[in-house]
C-alpha cells in the first residue's frame, strides 16, 4: 500500500541507532506514524522539525501496520521559530496538543487551524478557539450556545466547570465562586483583550485537564504556562 501527501510535521522520536519515528497530521488521513530509515542523518534532520511542512509517501505491506516514510522538505521553519520566542512556544504548544488525538481519524478542521496558527502572527484567541475544537473533536467540546438554566442566548458570561455548558449574567449571579469567565469573544462579542485572552486559555486548560490530560495521565504542553503569559499581554 502507498500514499503521498503533503503533511505537517508534528513530531519525531528515536528507533533504533539512525532511524527516527516520524509523526504527522495529513489532510484526510488524521495523525499518522511512519518509521525513516536514517532519520537521524545530518540530511534528514532539518527536514525532520516539528512544525515544518514535508511531502510524505507512505509504504506498508498492510493498512494497520505502521510502515516507512519518504519525507521531502516543503517549507523549513526552524530558523524563523527559533528567532521569535512566541512563534517557537506556539508551535511547540500546538504540536503537542495534535498528540492527544487518535491515530489515523482525519482532523482536516485542527489540521487547517494549526497551520495558520504556526505560519501566522501568534493570536491567543486563535489558540483559544484551536483549543475548544479540539475539546470537540475529542468528544469533549463545551455548549456555549445557551444559558444552562434558563435557555436564553445572550448575555451569557460564564461556563459551569462540571458541565462545560455556558451560563448567562443574571443566572451566574449567586455562583460566581463557582463558574468560569466566559470572554465575550468566545460568545461572539466584540475582540480579545489581552485579559480575555487569559481568561480564554484558562477555560480551555480546565476542560483539557479535567477531560484528557488528567485521565489520561499526560503532562500538559511544556511550553504551555510561558506561551499563555506572552499571548495574554501582547496587545497591552
Amino acid at each position: 500500500m502507498e500514499w503521498t501527501a503533503e503533511a505537517l510535521l508534528i513530531g519525531v522520536r528515536r528507533h533504533g541507532e539512525s532511524s527516527v519515528i516520524a509523526e504527522a497530521m495529513v489532510a484526510g488521513r488524521g495523525r499518522h506514524l511512519g518509521l525513516v530509515r536514517g532519520g537521524r542523518s545530518t540530511r534528514l534532520a532539518a527536514a525532520l522539525q516539528p512544525g515544518n511542512t514535508v511531502q510524505l509517501t507512505w509504504r506498508a505491506r498492510l493498512e494497520n501496520q505502521l510502515g516507512m516514510f519518504t519525507v521531502e522538505l516543503l517549507q523549513a521553519r526552524a530558523a524563523e521559530l527559533i528567532a521569535d520566542r512566541t512563534r517557537l512556544y506556539l508551535s511547540q504548544t500546538i504540536c503537542e496538543l495534535l498528540h492527544l488525538l487518535p491515530e489515523r481519524d482525519p482532523n482536516d478542521r485542527l489540521l487547517g487551524m494549526a497551520v495558520r496558527l504556526i505560519v501566522g502572527t501568534p493570536d491567543g484567541a486563535d489558540l483559544a478557539r484551536f483549543e475548544l475544537a479540539l475539546l470537540d473533536d475529542l468528544g469533549f467540546g463545551l455548549d456555549l450556545s445557551s444559558c444552562a438554566a434558563t435557555g436564553v442566548t445572550d448575555d451569557l458570561t460564564h461556563v459551569s466547570p462540571k458541565s462545560g455548558r455556558a451560563v448567562s449574567r443574571t443566572a451566574a449571579q449567586p455562583y460566581l465562586d463557582r463558574l468560569l469567565p466566559l470572554p465575550s469573544f468566545l460568545a461572539g462579542r466584540g475582540n480579545a483583550s489581552p485579559h480575555d485572552i487569559a481568561d480564554a486559555l484558562k477555560l480551555t486548560s480546565h476542560f483539557l485537564e479535567a477531560h484528557v490530560w488528567g485521565p489520561r495521565q499526560v503532562e500538559r504542553p511544556a511550553m504551555r504556562h510561558s506561551l499563555v503569559e506572552l499571548l495574554s499581554r501582547e496587545r497591552d
